[in-house]
């Protein structure tokens, strides 16, 4: 079996997601953030997101792929370090990998992609806006750039998690799974089963619930917010809302 990721939008909930497959028997790295990011993971996004998301609409330069591909070996060999060789699931847990989805794949033939969504009316309105600061000036269009936060932030959503779905699903087929949030929340046994399962891994999934799962207060935070942004956010994501099964009503409080 190939690696297994995690990816996501920043601010998405894919923490509690690297707590489970840790529960289950994955080996997501030893040098971790709060966020059980792979730290070398993120400094590697860093480096490399920006520049393949502006030729992935043409091709990569060899040299520049080949760079790529020398970098990520480096850190995968320091990733794996831990293991010394013992066969094992492995992976890692870094929300940024799934903007390196087309690279990585082509890596890794059998790699595995938990795609990890929330309402993107709520990430609108996240304090976590990093991957709009990092990569928003590269992935939005110079129109764009002068919208609101909120609408920049709900532009970014939709085009990552729209990209990453097509992808997903048209290249990775049983390899891909998405999995909401709110569906964690809402029936965490079901949904932890289904994500083990997934990734072949093993664990009492109703113990894991109850010891990694809770429903955070900023769930539905968008409801707080003014009708006249939300009729916006509406406009700007109204196809990944729907393809994610959002309702596209407005709501405020």
């Amino acid at each position: 079996m190939g690696p297994c990721l995690i990816g996501a939008t920043g601010g998405s909930g894919t923490r509690v997601f690297a707590r489970i497959v840790r529960r289950g028997g994955l080996f997501i790295g030893t040098n971790l953030n709060v966020s059980e990011d792979a730290v070398e993971l993120g400094a590697y996004s860093d480096r490399w997101i920006n520049t393949f998301a502006e030729s992935r609409a043409r091709s990569l330069p060899p040299p520049v792929g080949a760079d790529m591909g020398r970098d990520l070996d480096a850190v995968l060999a320091r990733h794996l370090a831990p293991l010394a060789g013992a066969p094992r699931p492995w992976g890692w847990k870094e929300p940024r990998c799934i903007y390196l989805l087309p690279f990585l794949h082509e890596r890794f033939p059998a790699i595995r992609l938990l795609h990890v969504v929330r309402d993107g009316r709520d990430m609108a309105y996240s304090p976590n806006q990093n991957q709009l600061t990092m990569h928003g000036q590269t992935l939005l269009r110079p129109a764009e750039a002068a919208w609101p936060q909120p609408v920049r932030s709900a532009a970014l959503w939709s085009r990552v998690n729209l990209l990453t779905a097509d992808y997903g699903e048209r290249r990775l087929a049983g390899r891909y799974l998405r999995v909401r949030f709110e569906d964690l929340c809402a029936d965490p046994v079901l949904t932890i089963r289904r994500v083990l399962e997934f990734f072949e891994l093993q664990g009492n999934a109703a113990e894991i619930a109850r010891q990694e799962v809770t429903v955070p207060p900023s769930l539905g935070r968008w409801r707080a917010h003014d009708a006249e942004t939300l009729t916006t956010l509406h406009w700007v994501a109204a196809e990944a809302l729907a393809r994610f099964g959002y309702a596209a009503e407005c709501e405020p409080e």
